[in-house]
């Protein structure tokens, strides 16, 4: 998955449609600006940038990464921005909470960033899901949490950091592995394997696709605890499972090209906001 930085190398190559000034704005050497450039590209897998075209332009692929690319970027700077004003006044102890479903796939984004900008604060991370953050966050045991929204919750105050649209997770064998796009109605509930209970994504997931448990591999009930856990089953035996976003771009190119799908018209997507608890002393600005 190319770094927050390559990203940023990328989005700059955009907004100027020139290596040599993309580079001077970046305060870096062209050579280096166009190595990362095609490093990021390799891990894609796809080409983001027509060269030949004068300015350059992004491909057809390429626009869409960029798309997603500026967002992740935008959520990157504002999970780096908690706090009041200026790093110097911020100190002490904050608990922040995180869905298992994001953890591994956004912490990496912000956390070397923030413990370089923010040196006096104490931040510890509880990865929990989202009702026993809730209750964490109620009880003051934990400060404030990337969880995803909407909750509905009068208590809790969100705010919006980025969406995180959904994907097809396919075995390669399956026949709707051969499309590019399809749409959430043309999926078969028997074939969708499921997180288990208390993973918002399973509820989001049942809801999209109007499917409950389901009996796998003969008599075998199951419900994974982890995207990696439902992948490698579906791998070795059949199915398919809806991955968001997030979890997909950290897959490498060749398995994102084997097995991952894109869904035409309505993209079941989930919003993901940074919450806390409205009577909260530490204000998340």
């Amino acid at each position: 998955m190319p770094s927050i930085v390559q990203l940023q190398y990328l989005l700059a190559v955009q907004q100027s449609g020139h290596f040599g000034r993309a580079a001077k704005s970046l305060a870096i050497s062209q050579p280096t600006l166009s190595a990362q450039i095609r490093k990021a590209e390799n891990e894609l897998g796809i080409l983001v940038f027509d060269r030949q075209s004068k300015p350059i332009t992004a491909t057809p692929a390429g626009a869409r990464v960029l798309d997603k690319a500026r967002d992740i970027v935008h959520a990157h700077e504002e999970l780096v921005e908690i706090g009041t004003e200026t790093s110097a006044q911020l100190r002490g102890p904050f608990a922040l909470g995180v869905i298992p479903t994001l953890a591994p796939y956004v912490l990496p984004w912000f956390l070397a960033a923030f413990a370089e900008a923010y040196p006096a604060i104490e931040l510890s991370i509880f990865e929990r899901t989202t009702d026993e953050l809730l209750a964490a966050m109620a009880s003051k045991q934990v400060d404030a949490a990337i969880l995803a929204t909407p909750l509905r919750e009068a208590s809790i105050e969100e705010r919006v950091l980025f969406y995180d649209p959904f994907y097809l997770y396919t075995q390669a064998e399956e026949s709707i592995a051969a499309r590019d796009e399809l749409s959430v109605e043309e999926l078969d509930p028997s074939k969708i394997w499921l997180l288990e209970d208390g993973h918002c994504v399973r509820e989001q997931v049942t809801s999209f696709c109007r499917v409950r448990e389901r009996l796998h591999l003969g008599s075998v009930r199951f419900a994974g605890g982890s995207f990696e856990t439902l992948r490698n089953l579906i791998d070795a035996s059949e199915g398919y499972t809806l991955v968001p976003e997030t979890y997909a771009r950290t897959l490498p190119a060749s398995v994102r090209q084997r097995s991952i799908r894109s869904f035409a018209g309505r993209t079941p997507t989930r919003e993901i906001s940074l919450v806390h608890h409205r009577r909260s002393a530490k204000r998340v600005l």
